[in-house]
């Protein structure tokens, strides 16, 4: 071969004393040997080459899809989730709040888009009852005051994360089976370790096959630690094993997750309250946080979980999945209007931002968003 030839020339002017020995050992000529470590270094850099290139490459694209490409913002990721609602609601408000004049036939259609939407009967009745406060009015009078009473409905039941003075902040996660638990889990995880925290997961739903291999998943994605037993153990222990270990790495938040239980079903209802027992006793004020997940597409079904929830387990927040995928987005109105529980989370998609923090003004500005004084019914995104 001409190129090994070359090469064996070349390094036949640069051998030493130790490479002949080695040669020698090899049972081949130094050049030769030379020449053949020479070809795979060449190819070994070249690779390295091919790799920069295509490395450098990836990130011009990558820089260049970002020019074009802006990052979707809150306010937006909102609008969209809520895309359902809004379509089935304004589609009923805008015509009616576009009159010079709103008289009892309008305010019943007004009622009718409320209910179908999901709000609840008590809160509707609340909200008619603040619009016709003000006496005859138009359209446009009658939106400022349904806007006005939806936010005040929602600012009412507002609420923060608790203080924890020691220890890390206890999390736990209740609620019905499909309704979003683990993944939400997973999300807050997320969320918690983004900000700089020390998140340990508990693995407490031990009846559901696959719960913990799922929440070992989103423990991983989120470089989170996590707490587990065999399937079918007792989620009391497993519970008392994650605090105790939580404290002894020095986490900043533990999230537990328990067994998805239907709020019919006593029995299941002791268990968690035999579950709060246990993380009390560990850790003094603890569970901090209670969260009830609640598919969104429930509806009204949704609120009767919450309602018994509630009065069982002193849920302090609800975190509200799936809220992109129903017309029913009503709910988180009817949550805090007659259960005055905050909503603390809301899903509008399956990312793991799309989790979004709740809040009182943006959800009624992207949900009446294209009722404007001036009854323009587009969207805040088609109108950029």
């Amino acid at each position: 071969m001409r190129w090994i030839d070359t090469f064996a020339e070349f390094f036949r002017q640069i051998s030493t004393p130790w490479i002949d020995d080695i040669a020698g050992q090899a049972g081949v000529r130094p050049e030769v040997m030379l020449a053949a470590a020479s070809g795979v270094v060449l190819l070994l850099a070249l690779a390295l080459v091919v790799w920069l290139v295509s490395r450098v490459r990836r990130a011009r694209v990558g820089a260049a899809a970002g020019d074009g490409i802006r990052s979707e913002s809150r306010e937006e990721a909102l609008a969209r989730g809520l895309g359902k609602t809004r379509q089935g609601l304004l589609g009923r408000l805008t015509p009616l709040l576009s009159r010079r004049e709103v008289d009892a036939a309008a305010l019943e259609e007004l009622e009718t888009a409320l209910l179908v939407a999901d709000v609840g009967v008590q809160t509707t009745e609340r909200l008619l009852a603040a619009v016709r406060a003000g006496g005859g009015a138009s359209g446009q009078a009658v939106g400022e005051r349904l806007r006005s009473q939806l936010q005040e409905i929602l600012e009412a039941a507002a609420g923060g994360e608790p203080e924890v003075l020691e220890g890390p902040r206890v999390v736990m996660v209740v609620g019905v089976n499909g309704a979003g638990k683990t993944t939400s889990i997973g999300k807050l995880a997320c969320r918690y370790a983004r900000a700089g925290r020390r998140v340990v997961l508990v693995a407490g739903d031990t009846f559901r096959a696959a719960a913990a291999e799922q929440l070992a998943i989103w423990a991983e994605r989120a470089g989170a630690e996590i707490v587990q037993h065999q399937p079918g153990g007792d989620p009391g222990a497993v519970v008392y094993d994650g605090i105790r270990a939580a404290i002894a790495r020095s986490a900043d938040v533990v999230i537990i997750d328990t067994a998805g239980r239907l709020h019919t079903k006593t029995n299941l209802m002791d268990e968690l309250r035999k579950v709060r027992r246990v993380v009390a006793r560990e850790l003094p004020g603890a569970p901090h946080e209670t969260f009830l997940v609640l598919d969104a597409v429930t509806g009204q079904n949704g609120v009767a979980q919450a309602r018994a929830f509630v009065g069982d387990l002193a849920v302090d927040g609800v975190i509200l999945t799936k809220l992109d995928g129903t017309a029913k987005g009503g709910v988180v109105i009817a949550i805090a209007g007659e259960l005055g529980i905050p909503v603390r989370f809301i899903g509008v998609g399956e990312g793991v931002d799309d989790l979004r923090e709740f809040d009182a003004s943006d959800f009624v500005e992207a949900l009446l968003a294209p009722v404007h004084l001036d009854t323009q019914a587009e969207s805040p995104v088609d109108s950029r």
